[in-house]
C-alpha cells in the first residue's frame, strides 16, 4: 500500500465491542458521512458480508487470504469480501477516493499511513477514537499516523520504517553519529576494492527522497517543521546529503536517480558498505550467503542521540458509510491482535505494529525481528495534513535543487517553507 516495496498461535481471544462503544462509532459515523441520515448498521451476529479494500501480492496476498479464513472460521456470520487495488500508491488513491466520493462498496480500508488526514478531513473514514482500541499498544510513530485533530481515525496494522543496513564484516560498530557513518564508509572503500560505493540512499524526485530527508534531519537534531523549515539542523541535514555525493564521494551521482529498488541492487550486489532501505531488506539479505551472516540495521545514527527514522507502512480504516461497523471492527481487532500479525510477519516478512507481538517465538522463527524494534521505535510520521501529496511535491524539488547544486540549503528550505505555505488547503496546524 505504501510507495516501496514491504516485506511481511493459535486463535486469538475473541473481543466484541461495548454497547457504548459501538454507540459511539455509530454517532461518529454519522457525523462523518456526507448523508444527513445515519447509515443504518447491521448486527455483527447477523448474517453480511463486509468489503475490504486492500492490495497484495505473493506473500502478503497469501497471508491476507489466511487471515481471513481464520476470522470468517471464528465469526462464520461474517464474510470478508476483497476489492483489490491496484499495485501504484497513487492509483489505490485514485480508487478509494472514487469509491468513497460514490458512497457505496467499502467497509474496511488498507490505507498509507500518509493517507489518515485526508480522508478524514474529507469525512470519508470513520472516528475510531470510541472503540476501544489500546493505543499504548503501537509504536508511537505509527500511532501518530493513525491520527488527526487529536482524534483516531486509524488503526495501525504493518509497520514500515526506514534505517541504514550496513556490513558488521567491513564496519565492526555501529556509528554513532553522520560524520562516523562518512569515516567508516570512506574506510571501507580504502579497504575493500570491490566496493563501488560507502553509502547507497536513493535521492530521485519522488516520496523516498522525503522519506530520506527524515532520516537524515533526525542525525542533526532537525525535523520537517513546515512552519519553520529553514532551521541550523536542517541546514546540515541537506548539506550531509549533498556532500556525500559531491564532497565525501561514498554516495555516486547516479543516487540522484536512484529508488529504493536502486539502492536494494547495490546492497545486495556487495557494492556498497551502507545503505538506506527499508525492513524487507532484512529478510531478503537472510537468503543471500554473502549478506546473511554480515547485516545490521541500525536508525540513521544521530549527533544529538534522538534519532529518526522515516514511518511507512499500512493502517486501517472503517468507511464512513459503511453499514457494518461492528463487524468492521471485529475483522480490524482481529487482524491487528498479536497471534494474527505474528503468523502473517513468518509468512510474509509484515513487521507487526503491535508492539506485543515482538516475542520470543517471533524471533526463533525470523531472528532479525530483534534488531527491528530500535528502528521501528523512532519511526517518525511525515507532515498529518490533508493536502500531503502537494506538499510532497514542494520538499521533493527541495531535495533535488539541493543535490543538483542549484540552491544552497538555507535557500531552498527557505523557498520550499513559502511555496507550502500557498497551498489552497494547507494550514500549520493540521
Amino acid at each position: 500500500m505504501t510507495f516501496f516495496s514491504t516485506l511481511r498461535s493459535g486463535h486469538p481471544a475473541r473481543r466484541t465491542l461495548t454497547s457504548a462503544a459501538l454507540a459511539a462509532l455509530l454517532g461518529a459515523a454519522a457525523a462523518c458521512s456526507s448523508s444527513s441520515a445515519p447509515t443504518p448498521q447491521t448486527s455483527a451476529n447477523a448474517q453480511q458480508t463486509i468489503v475490504f479494500a486492500t492490495d497484495g501480492l505473493g506473500g502478503e496476498g497469501q497471508a491476507t487470504t489466511a487471515a481471513i479464513a481464520g476470522f470468517e472460521k471464528q465469526y462464520p456470520n461474517i464474510k470478508v469480501q476483497v476489492f483489490n487495488l491496484a499495485s501504484s500508491a497513487s492509483d489505490q488513491l485514485t480508487q478509494l477516493q472514487q469509491r468513497f466520493q460514490a458512497g457505496t462498496g467499502l467497509d474496511v480500508v488498507d490505507a498509507d499511513v500518509t493517507w489518515t488526514p485526508q480522508f478524514a478531513a474529507a469525512g470519508y473514514v470513520q472516528d475510531l477514537s470510541g472503540a476501544g482500541f489500546d493505543t499504548s499498544a503501537y509504536f508511537p510513530g505509527q500511532l501518530a499516523s493513525a491520527q488527526y485533530t487529536g482524534k483516531l481515525y486509524a488503526v495501525p496494522w504493518i509497520i514500515n520504517a526506514e534505517g541504514v543496513y550496513y556490513r558488521t564484516d567491513l564496519v565492526k560498530t555501529a556509528p554513532a553519529t553522520p560524520d562516523a557513518l562518512v569515516a567508516d564508509a570512506k574506510a571501507a572503500l580504502a579497504s575493500d576494492k570491490s566496493l563501488k560505493e560507502g553509502f547507497a540512499w536513493e535521492g530521485a524526485k519522488y516520496e523516498g527522497s522525503v522519506c530520506a530527508l527524515v532520516d537524515f534531519l533526525g542525525g542533526f537534531g532537525g525535523k520537517l517543521d513546515l512552519a519553520n523549515l529553514n532551521t541550523a539542523a536542517n541546514q546540515q541535514a541537506l548539506q550531509f546529503m549533498y556532500e556525500t555525493i559531491h564532497k565525501d564521494g561514498i554516495t555516486p551521482q547516479a543516487a540522484t536517480a536512484w529508488q529504493e529498488s536502486d539502492v536494494q541492487s547495490a546492497w545486495e550486489s556487495g557494492q556498497t558498505a551502507f545503505a538506506l532501505n527499508w525492513p524487507y531488506e532484512y529478510a531478503s539479505s537472510e537468503k543471500i550467503a554473502a549478506l546473511k551472516s554480515d547485516t545490521a540495521w541500525i536508525p540513521f545514527p544521530s549527533a544529538t542521540g534522538s534519532a529518526a527514522t522515516a514511518l511507512g507502512g499500512h493502517n486501517l480504516m472503517v468507511a464512513a458509510k459503511s453499514a457494518h461497523t461492528a463487524a468492521d471492527l471485529e475483522f480490524i481487532k482481529y487482524l491487528t491482535s498479536a497471534s494474527v500479525e505474528v503468523s502473517r510477519a513468518e509468512s510474509a516478512g509484515d513487521p507487526p505494529s503491535v508492539k506485543s507481538a515482538y516475542t520470543p517465538a517471533l524471533y526463533a522463527a525470523a531472528p532479525y525481528y530483534q534488531a527491528e524494534q530500535a528502528v521501528f521505535a523512532a519511526s517518525t510520521a511525515r507532515p498529518s495534513s490533508p493536502v500531503y501529496q502537494q506538499i510532497s511535491e514542494v520538499l521533493q524539488t527541495m531535495i533535488s535543487t539541493v543535490l543538483a547544486g542549484q540552491a544552497a540549503p538555507s535557500a531552498a528550505l527557505s523557498s520550499a517553507q513559502a511555496q507550502i505555505q500557498q497551498i489552497p488547503g494547507y494550514s500549520a496546524s493540521s
